[in-house]
C-alpha cells in the first residue's frame, strides 16, 4: 500500500478505532503507540550487480507495558493527527510503500506490509503481512524459484553449470 493510500483510507474512516492484524487473528494490543515514522530511502545494488532506489513510509508501532489491561484501541483520528504533525515536521513521499514496525514477546521485530484493510463494526482494521526476501536479480544470475529444489540428487557436473550466480566469473556480485 502506498502512502498516500493509507491517508485516505485514513481519512475516510475518523469516526473508527484502528487495530493492526500482525497475523491471522492476532492483534497488536490496544495499549500501542505509533512511536516514531521513519522516511526511508533505499539505495541498494542486488546480487546481479544492479542498482536500484525507491522510498519508504515505516511507522513503528509499540505496546506499552504500563497499560496492559487498556481494551479500547486508538482512534483512526488520534493516529491521523499524528501522522498529520509529522508532516508538518517532514514531507511524507506519498508514493512510498508503507510498512508497519511491529514486535511483541512471541512475534520477531518486522517491517510488514499492508496485505488488506477491512471494516468491522466500528473498526477499521489494517491486515499486515511479512514479506519473503527474493532475489531480484533471478534471469540475469540464471537462477529460477525451482533451480533449488532436489538439490542433493543432481550430479556435481550439472550444479556448475546451473550456479553461475555464485561461481567464480558468475554473473552476480
Amino acid at each position: 500500500m502506498k502512502t498516500q493510500d493509507l491517508f485516505t483510507i485514513l481519512e475516510n474512516n475518523k469516526d473508527k478505532a484502528l487495530l493492526f492484524e500482525y497475523t491471522p487473528s492476532l492483534f497488536v494490543g490496544a495499549n500501542y503507540h505509533i512511536t516514531e515514522v521513519k522516511h526511508v530511502n533505499i539505495d541498494s545494488v542486488d546480487c546481479g550487480a544492479q542498482t536500484d532506489a525507491w522510498k519508504e513510509t515505516i511507522i513503528q508501532l509499540w505496546e506499552s507495558p504500563n497499560e496492559l489491561d487498556k481494551t479500547e484501541y486508538m482512534s483512526v483520528y488520534k493516529a491521523l493527527s499524528i501522522l498529520k504533525k509529522v508532516a508538518k515536521m517532514k514531507p511524507f513521499a506519498l508514493t512510498s510503500e508503507v510498512k508497519f514496525e511491529y514486535s511483541n514477546a512471541t512475534f520477531h521485530t518486522a517491517q510488514l506490509f499492508v496485505n488488506d484493510f477491512d471494516i468491522r463494526d466500528n473498526n477499521l482494521i489494517f491486515k499486515l503481512a511479512v514479506e519473503k526476501t527474493d532475489c531480484k536479480a533471478k534471469s540475469t544470475c540464471g537462477t529460477s524459484a525451482s533451480s533449488n529444489t532436489n538439490v542433493s540428487t543432481q550430479p556435481e557436473a550439472v550444479l556448475a553449470e546451473t550456479e553461475p550466480c555464485c561461481s567464480p566469473g558468475g554473473n552476480c556480485c
